[in-house]
């Protein structure tokens, strides 16, 4: 079976453009192909929105704390101003004389 020549192969597809003739009339000459550079690659919506879409379902997490933390102390802060307020003035002897000091 006939091997061909390493000198006058095209190795793999570098070249599919050069004509089979003119490709035999260079004979082992150099050549200068001029090739233009592939396209940059796009990216797609996909790949834009899906880590778009993470960071703004972290951010409304974050948030959802954040409003959760505040009704909680504000909860807080209301139940305590309305017990303090059903005492009135009974509980503010108490808590005067429970908190007096000791030290006259």
């Amino acid at each position: 079976m006939h091997q061909p020549d390493p000198h006058h192969t095209i190795p793999g597809n570098l070249a599919p453009h050069i004509p089979a003739d003119l490709y035999r009339q260079l004979d082992g000459r150099p050549v200068v192909i001029i090739q233009p550079p592939a396209p940059a690659p796009t990216r797609s919506l996909a790949k834009w929105a899906v880590p778009l879409a993470i960071g703004l379902a972290g951010a409304a997490g974050v948030l959802g704390l954040v409003a959760a933390a505040v009704a909680v102390f504000d909860y807080a802060a209301r139940t305590a101003a309305f017990i303090g307020s059903t005492t009135g003035p009974i509980g503010l002897g108490l808590s005067l004389k429970l908190f007096s000091s000791k030290n006259k």
